[in-house]
């Protein structure tokens, strides 16, 4: 005889409960965070205009249906897209992402808080215009910010204990829970309503991280960002017409996420949600590179230039020895051959090889045309990495968040140069002084790649002006970015 199943429907699990509460109530009051914000908006938007220069993105961008346009619907920034919601944040998310270029968060499980933005900005100008189309008033580019930092804030916390990746899924699925909730608000959706929305972003089947890894490495992690975003507007809207949530799709025994994808184990905190995550943001400023690869291409930049000041080169290379973090070798700790760029930004013996050779590390050099270059591939073998546990457990570490590299260069001639050390990348909230005018510098290049220079002035000009960026009309604010 079986035994009886009680169908009493539960109580929300109180992880759906506290993203509602935090998202419905909780007031930002940090200007250290709307500042943050304003930085996220500028870097990732122009994140999103260099990789309209590559045909590999631009071929999943426009609407479905060739030749579609949606009155009053969301316009895609850098192009002349006018698509609905879902789509607009597929297009603008994928953007974002493509180059790997945008801002990172590094805990238990890794990700990039600012691809939130094509849910967020997208849904932001459709909801804008269908009212003033009405004759109502649009939302603010504050509101944009707020939930911007409130997204960052719901992936980043759930990320610091929570190791996704361990049990083989994909970082976006926290993509999609964060924009979910604050999609549902901006929508008008009430605390049952995100509740509801919340719960059908964790039923949904989750993406694995196959597409992340040797052998398999290939672009669908560029667009699977955009892929999440987009199907948590596409949640947001279900719920909005009155679609039931599931109150236990963490909790419930044998069908629930903890059980079937989690092990068992229930997600831990480390804090409560405030604005922590977005103060704490790691921007991607000089390279573009996987983040636990970052301080290391800073190394071997330095190197390059203490090889040529020598007379040396990297054919007078005989070992690299990269004294790294436990995150680094498990992530991007690669030998073999590298299929396509997919393959090479996520390799970082790829990534600290070019600079020794170049001097550089761009987008372009993860293109075939370089990739090709056989001194690459030569170099590669050389370099080893070890784990340092010290380096390991600053990672982890709440008051440092440390990404700390260390390379060893021994030459043919037996010369040993001493070990170069990277603890904090530019893009460290440790290094922010040092790291805005570049990431001011980078928004310029990238507006430039799109728009004409009065074009490209004036949307620098309002980016960089906190205030009047903050009472910009959301469908003003898109509509400077349109081709």
């Amino acid at each position: 005889m079986s035994a009886l199943i009680s169908n009493v429907r539960p109580d929300p699990d109180q992880v759906l409960v506290d993203i509602a509460d935090y998202v419905c109530n909780h007031e930002i009051t940090s200007n250290e965070a709307y500042n943050t914000a304003r930085l996220c908006l500028m870097d990732t938007l122009g994140c999103g205009f260099e990789a309209l220069e590559y045909p590999a993105c631009t071929k999943l961008l426009g609407p479905v249906v060739p030749g579609t346009v949606v009155p009053h619907g969301a316009k895609v920034p850098g192009t002349s897209y006018q698509l609905d919601p879902i789509q607009a944040a597929f297009n603008l998310g994928t953007m974002i992402r493509w180059l790997d270029f945008n801002d990172t968060w590094l805990a238990a499980e890794w990700g990039h808080p600012s691809d939130n933005l094509g849910g967020i900005l997208m849904t932001a100008d459709w909801i804008s215009r269908t009212r003033v189309a009405a004759g109502k008033a649009p939302l603010s580019m504050r509101e944009v910010l707020t939930a911007m930092i409130k997204a960052h804030e719901i992936q980043g916390v759930l990320a610091l204990e929570n190791s996704f990746n361990r049990v083989g899924l994909d970082h976006v699925v926290l993509v999609k829970v964060a924009s979910t909730a604050v999609v549902t608000k901006l929508l008008g959706g009430t605390r049952e309503e995100i509740i509801n929305a919340v719960s059908q972003a964790w039923v949904d089947g989750q993406a694995l991280r196959t597409y992340r890894h040797a052998p398999n490495t290939g672009s669908r992690k560029s667009w699977a960002a955009g892929d999440a975003t987009s199907r948590a507007v596409r949640l947001a809207l279900i719920t909005l017409k009155g679609e039931m949530g599931y109150p236990g799709v963490l909790s419930a025994k044998g069908w629930g996420f903890y059980d079937v994808l989690f092990k068992g184990n229930a997600f831990k905190f480390q804090r409560p949600y405030g604005s922590y995550v977005m103060e704490q943001v790691l921007f991607k400023i000089s390279f573009p590179a996987e983040f636990h690869s970052q301080t290391a291409v800073e190394c071997a930049m330095t190197l390059h230039g203490k090889l040529a000041a020598m007379g040396k080169t990297a054919a007078d290379i005989k070992k690299i020895t990269i004294r790294t973090h436990e995150a680094c070798i498990r992530i991007i700790d690669k030998k073999g051959p590298l299929n396509n760029p997919a393959d090479r930004d996520h390799c970082v013996q790829y990534m600290v090889a070019v600079p020794l050779i170049h001097g550089r590390l761009t987008a372009a050099d993860y293109e075939d045309g370089i990739a090709t270059d056989q001194r690459i591939d030569v170099l590669r073998d050389k370099i080893v990495c070890v784990e340092d546990a010290g380096f390991s457990r600053d990672y982890h570490d709440p008051e440092k968040r440390s990404i700390a590299n260390g390379l060893t260069v021994e030459l043919n001639d037996g010369t040993v140069l001493p070990e170069e050390v990277c603890e904090y990348p530019i893009g460290h909230r440790r290094r922010r002084g040092d790291g805005i005018p570049l990431l001011e510098a980078k928004f310029r290049t990238n507006l430039a790649r799109v728009f004409a220079a009065k074009q490209a002035n004036a949307i620098y000009d309002l980016c960089n002006d906190q205030k009047t960026l903050e009472i910009t009309p959301v469908n003003e604010f898109v509509d400077l970015m349109m081709k």
